[in-house]
């Protein structure tokens, strides 16, 4: 098929699969650092429907910060792209046309901090992955680079999204351009508060402290859709579904939801009028998907991964996995926080399995596994640390940790190499090197990491002997038999 999604095209595409807005109709109001799959799948089509519902100048700028293939894919198709939704046994395709414009931060920074000053941009959304924020992801704190100082110290143009954020700010202030609201989609706890802690630190450093007080407010939210990276198939059956080639499509599971603080000083799209939830305060929504959701999900993946399955469908189908994860939900993560009113957390862990087991997505364990050092944290030690400040014994919170461990070895149980793509992996690596060929040397050696454990959880002699007695096993007996004997 030679003819390619685009303005030009887009009348061949079947009417039921069309975008739900005129595309190029909107104007332009939001600003997304961020352009890969899961915003794609996810905000863009949240912002389309509330669109389509509601009315308003809400198009989105797409912002690729570094790579430029995907703006480069979306450029050459006018913005348009589209999303596949799979579940077991049904697909359907739609095209979205959300995006207002495009910008490679990396080729023109300049352009991009200039954007943030528009009056008429009230809203910039990120989307970047943990490590984007420069915080330290065992205490949130800070963490000033070279690269940031760069952006901080110098008037040389910006490299980071931090960077690009505090010059926007800047210049927004000098254009007076008016109140805006940032909100991070990212799987952070307290997101909301932890960039509104990014920035007050940046603002004081340059300045600009009482303005961004009186002017910039950080919605948190919750963001959830399980969003595997695209590969043949997904433009495959796009292609299928649409009659054209779609170059940047993207495929996710039948499951949304967005929670959102109503915080917005300049306005907001009709969120609501597409699905999404409006709070005052979406901590408990947060924590319960970071938890119940993330944490599974990286522990299926590390596990999945050693005993050498593809993805996490097929690594929930390894025997004792599905056991051991209502395990860990009902053991450690229910009892280490107080879920939104109304939610029961062994419940939705419950459906968060069934959504694991959804043959159609095949998410890739080794994705999912991709910068431990900086998800962990959020997603498994803030429960095993909450459990043992209440006197508990997170056995199970353990365990994950101590298949984290076994995984940044490098190899499965019948001895393929797995990749170790993380932050961090020269570091994990040489202490790997370094440490005695035991499981108590892998453990200390790791535990030693105080980028990804606190003081309080590396000092804690009851974890360690955990970690330990579960990394025997992983060692002695392999994932599948380590996790037959926990039924």
């Amino acid at each position: 098929m030679s003819d390619r999604l685009g303005l030009a095209t887009l009348g061949r595409v079947p009417a039921a699969a069309r975008p739900r807005i005129t595309p190029g109709a909107a104007g332009a109001g939001i600003v997304h650092l961020g352009v890969g799959a899961f915003f794609r799948a996810h905000q863009a089509v949240f912002t389309e429907d509330a669109m389509a519902a509601a009315g308003g100048d809400w198009g989105i700028v797409g912002v690729g910060p570094r790579s430029a293939t995907v703006v480069d894919q979306l450029r050459a198709q006018d913005g348009l792209f589209s999303v596949t939704t799979l579940g077991a046994g049904e697909r359907s395709t739609r095209v979205v046309a959300a995006l207002a414009g495009l910008r490679h931060a990396a080729a023109d920074p300049a352009a991009v901090v200039a954007l943030i000053a528009e009056p008429n941009i009230k809203i910039v959304t990120l989307c970047v992955t943990e490590k984007g924020y420069h915080l330290d992801p065992a205490t949130g704190r800070l963490l000033l680079d070279d690269e940031l100082r760069g952006d901080l110290e110098t008037d040389r143009d910006p490299r980071t999204v931090p960077g690009l954020l505090i010059r926007g700010l800047a210049a927004r202030r000098r254009a007076d351009g008016g109140p805006i609201a940032l909100v991070s989609c990212d799987n952070l706890p307290a997101n909301g508060h932890r960039l509104g802690g990014l920035i007050g630190s940046l603002a004081t450093a340059t300045g600009h402290t009482d303005w961004v007080r009186d002017n910039v407010t950080f919605p948190g939210t919750m963001v959830d859709r399980i969003v595997p990276a695209s590969t043949a198939e997904t433009l495959a059956v796009a292609a299928e579904q649409l009659g054209v080639r779609d170059e940047a499509g993207v495929h996710g599971e039948p499951y949304m939801q967005w929670v959102i603080e109503d915080n917005f000083p300049a306005g907001r799209p009709a969120w609501d009028r597409a699905g999404a939830v409006m709070t005052d305060d979406p901590r408990p929504w947060e924590r319960l998907k970071l938890r119940a959701l993330n944490g599974v999900h990286s522990a299926v993946a590390y596990l999945g991964a050693v005993a050498g399955q593809e993805t996490i469908f097929e690594a929930l189908a390894v025997p004792g996995m599905r056991d051991a994860m209502v395990r860990f939900l009902a053991e450690d993560i229910a009892p280490s926080f107080d879920p939104p009113a109304g939610i029961t957390t062994v419940e939705y862990g419950e459906q968060v399995l069934r959504r694991f087991a959804n043959p159609a997505i095949g998410h890739r364990t080794v994705q999912v596994a991709m910068d431990g050092s900086q998800k962990l944290p959020q997603r498994v030690l803030h429960t095993i640390l909450d459990r043992r400040r209440a006197g508990g014994t997170p056995r199970w919170g353990a365990l994950v940790v101590a298949a984290w461990m076994r995984f940044a070895r490098g190899t499965t149980d019948d001895g393929r190499p797995l990749p170790l793509d993380d932050p961090l992996a020269d570091r994990i690596r040489q202490r790997l090197a370094a440490a005695e060929p035991t499981p108590a040397g892998t453990v200390d050696a790791l535990l030693g990491l105080d980028t990804i454990f606190s003081p309080e959880l590396a000092a804690d002699e009851t974890i360690r002997q955990l970690l330990v007695e579960w990394l025997t096993d992983l060692d002695k007996h392999g994932v599948e038999a380590t996790l037959a004997g926990v039924r």
